[in-house]
């Protein structure tokens, strides 16, 4: 079986290497997040492991909810030199984390009202959940 050495992956084994696929790596490489290398004349392009670092970075922050467009300015960030800018921007991640599940959770108590109310109104044809959905007013938690 072929291994790739550390600089000489095609964009498939890269791809399979980080765990993606190389359409993904294409949509990276045209975004700006992961460099384009250099074609030999006539050759296939070769990427070295830091390409595959560097998917992984960008698949961990992901994961962490950060956006394209921050995981390029993490990307920037200078290792050490930028830890309080990094620090910064982790901080900002998190108010918006901790605001999305208080959103979540006001929409978890607005259903379970709803759903409350669609077992209590038997016999009647009109559905206080589609009542609820159509009069976005009683919605609010």
């Amino acid at each position: 079986m072929h291994t790739p050495s550390e600089s000489n992956m095609t964009i498939g084994e890269l791809a399979k290497a980080a765990d993606v696929n190389v359409e993904t790596v294409r949509f990276y490489q045209r975004k700006g997040l992961m460099p384009e290398p250099l074609r030999p004349s006539g050759g296939i392009r070769r990427y070295a492991e830091a390409a595959r670092s560097r998917l992984h970075f960008i698949k961990s922050a992901q994961r962490l909810g950060f956006s394209l467009d921050e995981i390029a300015e993490l990307l920037q960030l200078d290792d050490g030199a930028s830890c309080v800018q990094a620090r910064i921007k982790a901080q900002t991640k998190l108010a918006d984390v901790k605001g999305r599940l208080e959103d979540l959770r006001r929409m978890e108590a607005v259903l379970e009202g709803l759903i409350s109310q669609c077992g209590a109104s038997r016999g009647t044809v009109r559905c206080p959940l589609i009542a609820a959905l159509k009069n976005d007013a009683s919605l609010s938690a």
